[in-house]
C-alpha cells in the first residue's frame, strides 16, 4: 500500500513528516509482510507559513497551520496529514479525525540565550536575565507566565521557523537577550545544545498538546484508519485527550493565554491547567486527578475549576465567555 502524507515546509514539519514516514514503512504485519510499501510527501503551504510578519493572535490562531492540508484530505490528494499536536483546533472539521498519536517528545519549554551566555546558577531558570531583558516569543501563553515570574521583562513578538528566531537572537535583533522555543522542536532538529534552560512545568506550562504529533485521516478511510492505530500511544492519546478538552471547554487558541498539561500514572490522570491574563498580573491555576477511561471528563472539570474561579473575567475580555 502506498500512502500519501501532506506537510508543511519547513524544516521541523519536514522531520515530524520523516519521522512518521519511516515509522509506516517499519510497520509489520502478524504474517511478516509489510503493509505499507510506499510513502510520498507532499508539502502544502499553510496560511499560518505565509503570514509571518503579524503575531498569531492577531491573524486567527489556531487553524492557520492546518486548514490548507485539511482541504488536501477532503480533495483525497493526500491520505494523512501530520501536525504538531499545539496547532489543532479543539474541534476538528466534520468527517476528519485524529487517526494516531504517536509517543509524546518532552513537552516543556526552553529559555534560549545567545551564544556563549552565561547559565543560571542556582533554582530560578531566569536568573541570568538582566532587569529589563528583551525576551522574544509571539505566543501570549508564554508572555503572560513570564511576565507573572518577571514583571520587569520585556516581551516583543517574534515569529519565524526555528533557525530564523535563533538567527535574530544571535545577532541580537530588536536587543533581544533570550527567546523561549519548544524542547521538542530544538530536539527534533538535532538542536538540543541550543536549550540554554529546561523550563519546568511548574515554571513554564506548556501550550495544550505540545510535544506531540497529530495524524489526521478522513474518518470514513478505514484502510488507512487501521493502520494509523500501529502508531498510536494511547497514554500520549489519553493525556491530549485530557488537554484538548480542557481547551474546548474555554473555546481556547492561540488569543487566549491558557495552557495544560496531562500526565499519566497507572489508571490515573493528572491534569494542570492555567488561565492567565496577557500582562501576567492575574493567574489561574488549578489541576485535577481521576481515572484515565474519564481523560475528557477531566479536562472539562478543571476548566469549570478555573472559570468558577474568576478564569471567567479574563475569557470574557477575549469573548470567550
Amino acid at each position: 500500500m502506498k500512502i500519501r502524507i501532506g506537510s508543511r515546509g519547513s524544516a521541523l514539519a519536514l522531520w515530524q513528516a520523516n519521522h512518521i514516514r519511516d515509522r509506516l514503512l517499519a510497520l509489520e504485519a502478524k504474517d511478516g509482510t509489510r503493509p505499507v510499501a510506499e510513502v510520498e510527501i507532499t508539502i502544502i503551504k499553510t496560511t499560518g507559513d505565509r503570514i509571518q510578519d503579524v503575531a498569531l493572535s492577531e491573524i486567527g490562531g489556531k487553524g492557520l497551520f492546518t486548514k490548507e492540508l485539511e482541504e488536501a484530505l477532503y480533495a483525497d490528494t493526500i491520505d494523512i496529514a501530520v501536525h504538531s499536536m499545539k496547532d489543532m483546533p479543539s474541534e476538528l472539521p466534520p468527517g476528519l479525525s485524529i487517526g494516531a498519536v504517536p509517543v509524546r517528545e518532552d513537552a516543556r519549554d526552553a529559555l534560549v540565550l545567545r551564544l556563549g551566555a552565561a547559565l543560571p546558577d542556582g533554582d530560578d531558570p531566569y536568573a541570568t536575565l538582566p532587569l529589563g531583558a528583551i525576551v522574544g516569543t509571539s505566543s501570549l501563553r508564554r508572555r503572560s507566565q513570564l511576565l507573572a515570574a518577571r514583571p520587569d521583562l520585556e516581551v516583543i513578538p517574534l515569529r519565524g521557523n526555528v533557525d530564523t528566531r535563533l538567527r535574530k537572537l544571535d545577532e541580537g535583533e530588536g536587543g533581544l537577550t533570550a527567546i523561549i522555543l519548544a524542547c521538542a522542536g530544538l530536539k527534533r532538529l538535532g538542536l538540543s545544545d541550543r536549550i540554554s534552560v529546561p523550563l519546568e512545568i511548574t515554571s513554564m506550562l506548556p501550550a495544550v498538546g505540545q510535544g506531540a504529533l497529530a495524524i489526521e485521516s478522513v474518518t470514513d478511510r478505514y484502510d488507512i484508519k487501521h493502520i494509523l492505530e500501529l502508531l498510536d500511544d494511547p497514554e500520549t492519546r489519553n493525556a491530549t485527550i485530557a488537554e484538548r478538552a480542557f481547551l474546548a471547554t474555554l473555546e481556547g487558541n492561540c488569543q487566549v493565554p491558557l495552557a495544560a498539561f496531562a500526565t499519566i500514572r497507572g489508571n490515573a490522570l493528572h491534569i494542570l491547567g492555567l488561565v492567565a491574563a496577557p500582562s501576567g498580573e492575574v493567574v489561574h491555576q488549578d489541576s485535577v486527578t481521576g481515572a484515565v477511561h474519564d481523560a475528557e471528563a477531566l479536562g472539562v472539570l478543571l476548566a469549570g475549576r478555573l472559570i468558577g474561579a474568576g478564569a471567567d473575567e479574563i475569557l470574557r475580555e477575549f469573548g470567550m465567555v
